[in-house]
């Protein structure tokens, strides 16, 4: 097996793992399934030796994120901050990291004839050369780490990232996405981060890279977990579009949890500034996923594509459904700079001030997956178009993490992750 050696981890330059799925193409008048397939899950301590314990884990969670490669049926796909967990010790819900030395990675994976291979396995790391790994950032905003068992603090790591979705530019470097910050991250071709773009006065020192504070101070607010998951570039590659998953805790949590409205900004790739933030209505959680019980909270943005000038495609989803909707932004209002962007302001954006009047982007539907593919998971994060009439999406598996054993084992969950090609009956755009 071919292999690179890259600041001290073994990374599979040409992986041979395989995965096999299905394969159709029948003419119908709806949505067709053109490939289905199941990634491949080698054992964690595979794809990075430098893991002492993976206590039982395997690769997983590359559907965060989904981009396509330029080759026929190969992607780009990007793992989050890697195992993690929230088990409740002596009564407080602990976020715990069961193999703290797992470091994000961008993965290259080719589709062929129903099969998934691991092309190219890219490890993101700080200027240095060391892992920035996935570990939380900032004591008091970020939640504290711990060990498997919830029972040990694990230190921060202003370099870790909770990296959520990805795009490629020409000149071969990957822009992220990261949830922490939240934060816009660059990388190079061969996984060093080049810069990251954190909110006015986050205050984050002793990263292994350049930070830089020009995204809007307000996204300081986000919801834990819940910073930005969705990314895409428009095909000039001026600019990027970043949604923020939930609404943001503006003024509070409480706020928060009850709101429908969320946030996707624009970045101008020449200026490296935000020149655009636009609202967004979720959809109601009482008629989009009954099995939740009104929660509306559940509701997410977990994934972004450029689908043409002004329009974005947004993949919606509750744990249990996704959908894919088309938004045109062409006429839709821009809050960048405004109130909505002073905390001061009440009520606030996400307490609905104005929303009756704010100039919303139009929104349709375009796929309903799980309607679709009962069988695909609903966690579904990972969304790219190919052509007018193609899209893809994956799921994100969370690394199969269930409970663990008295030894400290991984009880697999059973979810593999999934990447699923779709020919739509009509071109995006098309009325």
């Amino acid at each position: 097996m071919p292999r690179h050696l890259f600041a001290g981890l073994a990374v599979a330059a040409a992986l041979t793992l395989t995965a096999t799925g299905t394969v159709a193409a029948t003419p119908a008048r709806g949505p067709v399934v053109v490939t289905d397939v199941t990634l491949p899950a080698p054992a964690l301590k595979r794809v990075q030796p430098s893991i002492a314990d993976d206590h039982g884990v395997r690769f997983g969670g590359a559907g965060s994120g989904l981009f396509p490669a330029g080759r026929a049926g190969e992607f780009w796909l990007v793992t989050d901050r890697g195992p993690n967990g929230q088990p409740t010790v002596d009564g407080e819900k602990r976020r715990t990291f069961p193999v703290p030395e797992f470091t994000p990675a961008i993965v290259r994976v080719a589709l062929a004839r129903g099969t998934a291979t691991i092309k190219q396995y890219i490890p993101i790391v700080g200027s240095s050369g060391r892992p920035v790994t996935g570990l939380s950032n900032q004591a008091g905003h970020d939640e504290t780490p711990y060990t498997w068992d919830g029972r040990t603090a694990l230190p921060y790591n202003p370099s870790g990232l909770d990296v959520e979705d990805l795009v490629r530019t020409r000149d071969g470097d990957f822009w992220l996405v990261d949830e922490y910050g939240p934060s816009l991250v660059r990388v190079s071709r061969d996984g060093r981060v080049l810069e990251r773009h954190v909110p006015a006065g986050l205050g984050l020192t002793g990263a292994d890279y350049p930070v830089q504070e020009t995204l809007p101070a307000i996204l300081a607010s986000r919801q834990q977990n819940r910073g930005f998951e969705g990314l895409a570039i428009s095909s000039d590659e001026r600019t990027l579009y970043l949604a923020v998953q939930s609404p943001l805790a503006n003024p509070d949590k409480k706020a928060a949890k009850k709101s429908r409205i969320g946030r996707i900004l624009a970045f101008d790739l020449r200026r490296r500034k935000v020149t655009a933030e636009y609202p967004y209505r979720f959809e109601d959680v009482t008629t989009f996923d009954p099995k939740v019980n009104g929660d509306q909270s559940e509701m997410k943005i977990s994934g972004l594509a450029y689908a043409g000038r002004g329009r974005l495609l947004v993949d919606e989803r509750t744990d249990n459904v996704a959908r894919v909707y088309s938004i045109d932004l062409t006429r839709a209002a821009n809050l960048l700079g405004g109130p909505y962007d002073d905390p001061k302001t009440s009520p606030s954006l996400e307490e609905g001030a104005g929303a009756s009047d704010l100039r919303l982007p139009a929104k349709s539907l375009v796929l309903e997956p799980n309607a679709l593919v009962p069988s695909l998971p609903g966690k579904i994060e990972g969304l790219a178009v190919l052509d007018p009439r193609t899209i893809a999406l994956a799921n994100d598996n969370d690394f199969g993490l269930g409970d663990f054993g008295p030894d400290g084992r991984l009880v697999d969950s059973g979810v593999p992750n999934r990447l699923v090609v779709i020919r739509l009956p009509r071109p995006l755009g098309a009325r």
